[in-house]
């Protein structure tokens, strides 16, 4: 598992969610401007990461070079299987409670089988799959996981290619380069939080509170899928740009008050970022305040306000993020990404009979025919934190952001920014954005290294008062 990093205390002052613009975008001429005089402490070592790609009964795998078992002390390439026999994992007609499988060349990979990406999206698909790092294999109840042991930096190498196209600029996959490291480090840096960030909560029968977080995984780091950061093996981090954005900022992280910044990321904010507890636990970061996507600091409007929000939504104003460049689209979105559309602005129409149908399936609870979608609460970007759904059978209110998505889409709705409009036959729903909102807007960060920004200067956008120091 992950190796343990030194914390320092933390300290928290009043929160609020005004927008107010603290720097402009005069030329940085030298990165380390962001540095603070102060550093963190650093680590000694690079962090090896365990990342959980998949679990079935039986893993079917294919070692390419020479990989050393742990356990049973032999060297082993080919292909092989492990399954779940009576509690034990059998492999070459031996038990064990654990295998591990140690590269002993430095190219040496090992394959993966029909590993799924995209669970529970639109763009699910199964694909072959490679890394580098170790192959753990572990017991998990009545399956197997496949477990990748490697080195932060790199896996890096591979997240940076597999949550955009390798072809994106370089100043803006330096920027995700440090957000991405960011991101996997805080937990293991920071001080440990009490409470769980998996959390549901019921305040009455007719509310219902539910987010998801990082730390539902018990059995290592961070999954491989979207859940946590996409990380699709080594097919996708070939490319010169990207090892050169990771190399580039080598241990580089964000950090607030002596912590390392918990850095969130979607693809489109919608033209505002949202706020951290809009989305997961109800604790506020300060880096993560309500950023308007363009350089021209106009007022932001209230979008808590149905009347603002809704004004908003229905229009398409100027961000960074409001873009149909296909060249740097196509940069910024692999493939299967690209097979979603309008994304910045969009519509859904269901008819009561298909939204009645699909909450059913969706939720698990039978509303009967759905009378009426009440918007209960937004947050900082306009979207939804709170829902009122009105059925024959059933009323409740629904959050986050997420469980909004989940509920009102086969996949995930695009974001839960969006306005209600009721028809003869059924609801229309006009949204805004892709994801949650928070953090760093990936196409308008992408816009940005387009339009010359450096990647210091895109991160000092999107996390507002956070600084760049090095991890190790």
């Amino acid at each position: 598992m992950a190796i343990a990093f030194p914390y320092k205390e933390k300290t928290t002052e009043g929160v609020g969610n005004t927008f107010v613009p603290d720097f402009d975008f005069e030329p940085i001429s030298d990165a380390q401007a962001l540095f603070t005089e102060e550093q963190l402490p650093k680590a000694a070592h690079e962090p090896v990461i365990a990342v959980g790609i998949m679990s079935q009964p039986i893993l079917k795998f294919q070692l390419h070079g020479d990989f050393r078992c742990a356990q049973t002390k032999e060297h082993y390439t080919g292909s092989f299987s492990a399954e779940l026999v009576a509690g034990k994992i059998q492999f070459e007609n031996h038990y064990f409670d654990e295998l591990v499988f140690e590269p002993q060349q430095k190219d040496a990979v090992f394959e993966l089988k029909d590993v799924t990406i995209g669970i529970e999206f639109h763009w699910e698909r199964r694909e072959h799959q490679q890394f580098q790092g170790a192959l753990r294999v572990i017991i998990d109840n009545d399956t197997l996981w496949a477990i990748n042991d490697i080195a932060s930096e790199d896996y890096l190498y591979s997240v940076i290619a597999s949550e955009m196209s390798a072809t994106a600029s370089l100043e803006f996959l330096k920027a995700h380069a440090v957000i991405s490291r960011s991101w996997l480090l805080a937990p293991m840096w920071n001080k440990p939080k009490s409470e769980s960030h998996l959390a549901q909560q019921n305040t009455s029968d007719d509310t219902l509170i539910k987010w998801y977080e990082r730390d539902a995984h018990q059995l290592f780091d961070v999954c491989a899928d979207d859940h946590c950061q996409r990380y699709q093996g080594i097919a996708r981090a070939r490319t010169l740009l990207v090892r050169q954005a990771i190399d580039e900022t080598r241990g580089e992280v964000l950090v607030y008050k002596g912590e390392i910044c918990d850095a969130r990321f979607s693809k489109s904010c919608g033209g505002v970022s949202e706020l951290f507890e809009s989305c997961w636990a109800d604790e506020h970061h300060d880096y993560l305040t309500p950023v308007r996507d363009d350089a021209s600091y106009g007022e932001l409007p209230d979008l808590t306000v149905e009347e603002n929000a809704e004004r908003w939504i229905r229009t398409s104003p100027d961000a960074f993020c409001n873009t149909s460049d296909q060249q740097i689209l196509s940069q910024v979105l692999n493939q299967y990404d690209q097979e979603t559309q309008d994304f910045y602005r969009w519509k859904v129409q269901y008819s009561t009979e298909q939204l009645s149908e699909l909450l059913k399936k969706r939720s698990g609870i039978d509303f009967g025919t759905v009378v009426d979608l009440i918007p209960i609460e937004r947050g900082a970007s306009g979207r939804l934190t709170k829902l009122q759904i009105i059925g024959t059978k059933r009323t409740l209110i629904i959050g986050k952001e997420l469980e909004i998505r989940k509920w009102l889409s086969e996949s995930h709705l695009h974001s839960s920014a969006f306005v209600v409009d009721k028809t003869t036959d059924g609801f229309v729903l006009t949204g805004a954005g892709w994801g949650h909102g928070v953090g760093l807007c990936q196409i308008g960060a992408a816009v940005m290294g387009a339009k010359g920004y450096t990647y210091d200067q895109i991160l000092k956008h999107y996390f507002r008062g956070a600084t760049l120091n090095a991890a190790y």
